[in-house]
């Protein structure tokens, strides 16, 4: 398997729970740093007012519980793109890299 080609940097963000003072909360979004990356579309759908493209985005491992590794749940910007994490998986034997399973939204 060759070596990925991380030539794009994307931000890491983790969702914060806030509380709005009535009892609720909303969610922010917290930069944990950048990373760079290699991005691979691999399909896309249309459904209703919302176009989705899945994505796989290789990026440099990172021990578990560093905050510098990908999770589910947390999500990739790149300027005004999101794109949010559904999993994250070993790319290669030795965990050198990590393959995360995204999918970006846009309206249409």
């Amino acid at each position: 398997m060759a070596e990925p080609n991380l030539t794009t940097q994307l931000a890491l963000e983790q969702p914060d729970r806030v509380a709005d003072g009535l009892g609720g909360y909303a969610t922010t979004w917290r930069r944990l740093g950048l990373l760079w990356a290699q991005m691979d579309a691999s399909s896309g759908r249309e459904d209703g007012a919302i176009s989705a493209v899945r994505w796989r985005i290789t990026v440099r491992a990172a021990p578990v519980g560093d905050t510098r590794r990908p999770k589910a749940g947390q999500r990739f910007r790149m300027g005004d793109r999101l794109f949010l994490i559904e999993a994250v998986a070993e790319r290669d034997p030795l965990g050198a890299f990590l393959t995360c399973h995204a999918r970006e939204e846009n309206p249409t």
